[in-house]
């Protein structure tokens, strides 16, 4: 880490399971001090055990980020050993979904340092990218160390106000599930033209990571893109003249989609 405040200080990290798990493993790549890390977990795995953290001992007095990657629903048990280090200088970074600022500021105080963060299930191959948002006391320095903490996963965007949390919970939070599933239907589709059920998944699975790569490196837009395959009249165009319908397409699908999203999660977060 570039940081050395949080090997100083120490770092708690509440819960470790598939999130915290590769987030740790991100942070130990990364240079950062087992010794430095003091883990809660009540079920800790055998990789975790062999990691050479501080689990489940004493907590250290005065640390400079306290992590909290449990469940939403184990927070009421989770949050209370933590109620000491609030309005202090200890950074709270939550990446616990649908738990707003508001929420650890009273529980915790509401002086204390908070930053929210939406990762994505792709950080646990280091390909996540998260979203973080801070409240009036998270200090830059300290919005500066949450992302720095959080690029051992994958990539970080800063949003402007916590309001937009829904809306990216409903595109790149719940979004590789959307993909996951399209995967899924490209590869049935392609059962149902013929191909054997093991060959159409690897050509769909190939084909989506490809794509999304090339959308990646590529100095084009998707828009781009998607014009440089399509030659006029011919297999992809027809293809997506059905994809790209706006009335029984992709373009209305996915705005539903992103919207109940984003809804199910204001409602969450609103209790």
């Amino acid at each position: 880490m570039k940081n050395g405040e949080i090997a100083q200080r120490g770092l708690m990290l509440l819960g470790c399971g598939k999130m915290g798990s590769a987030m740790l493993e991100g942070w130990l790549a990364r240079g950062l001090p087992a010794a430095s890390v003091f883990v809660m977990d009540p079920h800790p795995s055998d990789w975790l055990k062999a990691q050479g953290v501080v689990l489940n001992e004493d907590l250290p007095e005065d640390p400079a980020i306290a992590l909290i990657a449990v469940k939403p629903q184990m927070m009421a048990s989770a949050l209370p050993s933590l109620i000491p280090y609030g309005n202090g200088s200890t950074l709270f970074l939550s990446v616990a979904a649908g738990v707003t600022i508001a929420a650890y500021e009273k529980s915790l105080g509401e002086d204390t340092p908070v930053i929210r963060a939406m990762p994505n299930t792709p950080a646990a191959v280091g390909q996540g990218i998260t979203a973080i948002v801070g409240n009036a006391h998270a200090s830059a320095m300290q919005m500066d160390q949450a992302e720095d903490l959080l690029r051992a996963v994958g990539d970080v965007v800063r949003l402007e106000d916590e309001s937009q949390m829904d809306a990216v919970t409903g595109v790149s939070g719940s979004g590789p599930a959307y993909v996951f599933h399209m995967i899924e239907c490209l590869a049935a589709a392609g059962q149902a033209r013929g191909l054997a059920p093991d060959l159409a998944l690897r050509l769909a699975k190939a084909t989506v990571a490809g794509a999304g790569a090339l959308a990646m490196q590529a100095g084009e837009d998707p828009a781009q893109l998607r014009r440089n395959v399509t030659s006029p009249n011919g297999t992809t165009q027809a293809g997506l003249e059905v994809l790209m319908n706006e009335d029984t397409g992709l373009p209305p699908l996915m705005r539903d989609t992103v919207a109940a999203a984003a809804d199910r999660s204001r409602e969450l977060a609103n209790g």
